[in-house]
């Protein structure tokens, strides 16, 4: 439909993937190198300037093959809960998937065991093939990398400053994926539709004390009661740094984004005032 067409070619815009002319830009050519959705490319590309491509390289793999979660059959759902909460990473659900992805391939990296991946999953209540895919999704990624000739940092998940690149790199590229929590109880209105959506199921956000007020998701599904999948943590004012001025402005009104125009000029004030002192 010509309405897709154009929202498609607004949001290549808003990625910085077009010209003036709108014709692929440079860094557009470059995304469209990888076979992924142009967000998620571009996440992954920012990364190598935050210096956390090893981790945003397993976030895409995971992220684009199936969900590695599998539904429980009756009567053992509080078991699955349970397994699942030992991969729990507080950072959010793409932190998650890494620990899944790294405890699956410590898993399968002990040849005088084979068919342990299989035993393992089946233990934890994870889908093997979707794993497995993810491996081969990664391996793909990461020749296109070098054929490309980016650079690929060195691990350091974990850290304080590690953390803080990949969210930086993800909300560079899906910083029009993020909601609000309205009311405290999880009903999420997302900046760009102003839909209300709830945390899916297998979030480790789901059964949790604690819910962030401000997210960013990898997708929003309708068909799931309305749901975001694959959710992280983020400050507004992570997001105020990252998100271009651009596709701020074009957002409907809503008490989200005068809350976030306010985290905006605070920090252009601050700037401003170490600006003058300088």
């Amino acid at each position: 439909a010509p309405e897709s067409l154009m929202q498609a070619l607004e949001d290549l815009d808003y990625l910085a993937a077009l010209d003036n002319d709108g014709n692929l830009s440079e860094f557009g050519i470059i995304m469209s190198e990888f076979p992924l959705d142009p967000q998620l490319s571009k996440s992954l590309l920012v990364s190598c300037e935050f210096e956390c491509v090893d981790e945003m390289l397993t976030i895409a793999a995971m992220v684009t093959a199936p969900s590695c979660f599998l539904h429980a059959a009756p009567g053992t759902e509080e078991i699955a809960l349970s397994r699942w909460r030992r991969f729990s990473h507080p950072a959010g659900d793409h932190c998650t998937l890494i620990n899944i992805f790294n405890a699956f391939r410590a898993a399968t990296a002990n040849p005088t065991q084979p068919g342990n991946s299989e035993k393992w999953c089946r233990d934890y209540f994870l889908s093997c093939s979707a794993l497995s895919m993810a491996e081969m999704i990664r391996a793909e990624l990461v020749e296109i990398m070098k054929r490309i000739e980016l650079p690929i940092s060195e691990p350091d998940f974990g850290s304080e400053e590690n953390l803080l690149s990949i969210k930086k790199a993800l909300l560079s590229g899906y910083f029009m994926h993020v909601a609000r929590d309205v009311d405290g109880s999880g009903n999420f209105l997302m900046l760009t539709h102003k839909q209300v959506a709830q945390l899916h199921p297998f979030s480790s956000y789901s059964n949790t004390s604690r819910i962030p007020e401000w997210v960013l998701f990898h997708e929003f599904s309708i068909s799931e009661d309305n749901s975001i999948r694959v959710v992280s943590e983020i400050s507004p004012h992570l997001f105020a740094e990252l998100v271009p001025q651009y596709y701020f402005s074009n957002l409907p009104p809503s008490e989200s984004k005068d809350i976030l125009q306010e985290v905006i000029d605070h920090l252009a004030a601050v700037s401003a005032t170490e600006g003058a002192q300088k």
